[in-house]
């Protein structure tokens, strides 16, 4: 099963309300969230004191890439004290105080710290190596806690995950949508400190709803979330329509011409405007988007691999399996035997404790 994952998958599920506003650009935003899976989570505490500082900055792949830096999400919510928040990409330092919540997409590096002129540690420096998830560490000075998350992806879902998630999404305590947030997150922290009987199925949950609300709380923010990428493109009036016609019949034989008639707009200014705003050709992001909801299918049904081709458009399933290997690396019978052998033996991925997952990011 080389290439594939080594957990199983969870579907991030999400239901939007039915708005006219953006209602058909919500749906294609849903549907790219359902085809999202978180595998692991990972939860920690940080009690700061002043003067501290802690800084992420891996993005190197591990072995054979399973345990990726760049398939983790780091999530962080402030219940005591302050922060400044710097990262690459940011002109000037963020402060953050309690009941703010931040969400850092994989592979970004970042540097939490009491002042902006503070040095700073690698995180894995100094977590625990006895399974602690406490993390205890400054000066003496003023407390900071800060509850982290972080989430592992399957590596079907990267590509979709870094064209709608932004590199930083911040969610002010003052906020409507971050009470949800916080509400999540304790909850996710209490479950993953007194495990009972299910807690592993209840976090995964959790997980779930909490990565759904932050990217909500950031579509719904007052800072122009869909200003960029592929959030822009959904809510385009005229690129939007080409987005949702392929999300809503993705078995249909689309071709460029077909599309751009659709926007009302000529073949040659469709094509120049879809891979701006997008970042690809039309037809490169319809076979992308078509293995990622193929791989979907070949884990959750027992669909024969002949029917799950035609289900996202190819009538061969020679070709069929020709362009899944070059998306996802193996062929959708090896991709399917592997979750089907973890299933048949009741595998559930181990959790990685937090010293490991920190130091998989150096």
């Amino acid at each position: 099963m080389t290439g594939t994952d080594d957990g199983t998958c969870h579907s991030v599920q999400i239901a939007w309300p039915t708005v006219q506003k953006g209602r058909f650009a919500m749906d294609a935003v849903a549907d790219v969230f359902q085809s999202m899976h978180i595998v692991s989570v990972i939860q920690a505490r940080l009690e700061a004191s002043a003067p501290w500082g802690l800084k992420r900055e891996g993005n190197a792949k591990v072995g054979n890439g399973r345990h990726s830096a760049t398939r983790f999400a780091h999530f962080g919510m402030l219940t005591n004290g302050s922060c400044w928040l710097t990262a690459d990409g940011l002109p000037d330092p963020i402060p953050l105080s309690a009941g703010d919540c931040f969400l850092f997409a994989p592979d970004s590096r970042y540097t939490v710290r009491d002042n902006p002129r503070t040095g700073a540690q690698n995180f894995c420096s100094v977590a625990s190596e006895n399974g602690s998830q406490v993390i205890k560490y400054g000066g003496g000075g003023a407390p900071t806690t800060i509850l982290f998350g972080w989430f592992k992806f399957c590596a079907t879902s990267l590509k979709p995950l870094g064209r709608v998630l932004p590199p930083l999404i911040v969610a002010r305590s003052d906020e409507p949508q971050t009470l949800a947030l916080r509400a999540t997150m304790t909850m996710l922290a209490s479950e993953m400190a007194n495990p009972a009987p299910g807690s592993g199925l209840v976090v995964q949950r959790l997980a779930d709803i909490l990565f759904v609300q932050c990217l909500r709380a950031h579509l719904e923010s007052r800072s122009g979330a869909c200003n960029k990428g592929l959030l822009r493109a959904f809510f385009d009036p005229k690129i939007g329509v080409a987005l949702k016609m392929m999300h809503q019949k993705l078995d249909a034989a689309w071709t460029v011409e077909k599309l751009a008639s659709a926007c009302g707009m000529s073949r040659s200014a469709f094509a120049v405007r879809f891979k701006e705003m997008v970042g690809e050709t039309p037809l490169d992001y319809l076979t992308t988007w078509r293995m990622q909801k193929a791989a979907t299918l070949l884990q959750k049904s027992d669909n024969k691999v002949v029917e799950v081709a035609r289900s996202v458009g190819y009538d061969s399933d020679a070709t069929f399996s020709k362009a899944f290997k070059r998306i996802v690396h193996v062929t959708p019978s090896e991709f399917r035997r592997g979750f089907l052998i973890l299933r048949t033996h009741g595998f559930t991925p181990s959790q990685p404790d937090l010293h490991t997952a920190l130091n998989l990011e150096e």
